[in-house]
């Protein structure tokens, strides 16, 4: 590939990368799972948890684009350090929660916090990474998002039965603290500046990225242009559906089964674990796709053909799910509505990193905001749906609908052309 290196130190980096995608779910998936202790403590309804939950979604999409802004402007060494630590801050700080509102104000600000995490990890990408590459990694990165979280259904129910649902957030916000300390140390914001890199590795990482270093310094980023964009509304579009399947299950399924087929807080943590262990097989056979079909020199189909293919399967997964009268035959068809709907990330963020290029950060950020949009929806959609038609039906044919829809704005995706959002040079 052009690297002799065994181990080249840009895989290290992306080794902090999927770990932190793990903190990331594993930290956002802690309300859903100790939801009843919690309702039962500060005495919630579902609507209240509803609004706990997708509070944290409307946090995290609101400051997308200004992290993204920040990790373009100042790098992602520092916005990813100061991120973490401020989202961990705040895991720490809910189980100090002792009424509703107290919950809402944390839940928002610890989404807020969280936002710079992934916007901040593709400027890193497109620093780092060779354009052949990005396809795998990006599957790697959010797989390990789907592994943190399906890790932390069993592991976090089990804790809490061990320590309590606020000793449990106190004890996980500090691995958050933990990575930054590490990540800051380590990192550099340019591959050049880094100890560990060798003259062939940079080299390889110069003549196989889209970088032009000396024209990034002398341009900014025009917002009105970017909100112009057609391919940027498309990522957006599509994006919304994808986490408005994804968010359920890091919201309502956890419940949502233990709930409809009378298990245990242990055996729905099992259960809602699986479709997770999906959406990371997902991610890396996408991830692989991405790649394979970029090496045959079809750009553009590398980025399109693997999210059409997940859309569909999340929308033939998630409504024929709700059909099942058992347990185990309606988590495997979530699984495959998660296999797809994870399948459908990393062509996202390839595509972002691709027409962003020196703006990948806010062009990403841009596109999770939306993306978040769909998660704040889906927490809420569900039970306000559930208790309006008394049946969790239309939820599933909504998500499916939406995914469809995404299959048409990926159609008309052109990832080949980079946006024109530059604001006029003041050099």
């Amino acid at each position: 590939m052009g690297n002799r290196t065994l181990f080249p130190t840009r895989y290290k980096m992306v080794f902090g990368t999927f770990l932190l995608a793990m903190i990331v779910l594993f930290d956002r998936i802690l309300l859903s799972v100790a939801k009843d202790p919690v309702a039962e403590s500060l005495e919630l309804s579902d609507k209240q948890m509803g609004w706990a939950m997708s509070i944290f979604a409307l946090g995290y999409a609101l400051f997308q684009t200004p992290a993204g802004l920040f990790a373009d402007k100042y790098g992602p060494r520092k916005i990813l350090t100061a991120v973490v630590a401020l989202w961990s801050i705040f895991t720490a700080l809910t189980g100090a929660v002792w009424n509703y509102l107290t919950l809402l104000i944390v839940r928002f600000l610890f989404g807020a916090g969280e936002a710079g995490a992934f916007p901040g990890m593709a400027r890193a990408i497109y620093s780092w990474i060779p354009l052949s590459e990005r396809g795998i990694v990006n599957g790697i990165n959010f797989s390990g998002g789907r592994i943190g979280a399906a890790f932390a259904l069993p592991m976090v129910a089990w804790l809490m039965d061990l320590v309590g649902w606020r000793l449990t957030f106190v004890l996980l916000g500090a691995i958050g603290i933990l990575w930054g300390i590490v990540w800051y140390l380590w990192f550099r914001d340019n591959p050049e500046d880094h100890k560990g890199m060798s003259a062939s590795e940079v080299s390889y990482i110069r003549a196989h990225t889209n970088r032009n270093t000396v024209e990034e310094e002398k341009v900014t980023i025009d917002f009105g242009k970017l909100f112009r964009s057609k391919t940027m509304w498309q990522l957006m579009g599509q994006y919304f559906a994808s986490n408005f399947t994804f968010f359920f299950c890091l919201t309502w399924l956890f419940p949502h089964i233990k709930a409809k087929y009378g298990l245990d807080a242990l055996e729905a943590g099992f259960y809602a674990s699986a479709p997770l262990i999906f959406g990371a097989l997902g991610n890396w056979f996408s991830g692989f796709l991405v790649d394979f079909i970029y090496k045959k020199n079809r750009w553009a189909l590398s980025r399109k053909v693997p999210a059409i293919i997940g859309f569909l399967l999340a929308s033939i997964g998630i409504v024929a799910s709700v059909y099942m009268d058992e347990v185990t035959p309606a988590i495997i068809l979530i699984s495959i509505a998660v296999f797809g709907a994870d399948m459908t990330l990393s062509p996202s963020w390839s595509a972002c990193v691709d027409v962003g290029k020196q703006f990948s950060g806010a062009v990403s950020g841009t596109m999770n905001m939306a993306g978040n949009i769909g998660s704040f929806l889906t927490a809420l959609a569900f039970p306000y749906l559930l208790e309006l038609t008394g049946s969790e039906v239309p939820f599933f044919y909504l998500a499916a609908g939406l995914n469809l829809l995404a299959i048409v704005l990926w159609m008309r995706v052109k990832p080949q052309q980079p946006l024109q959002i530059t604001a006029t040079s003041n050099s």
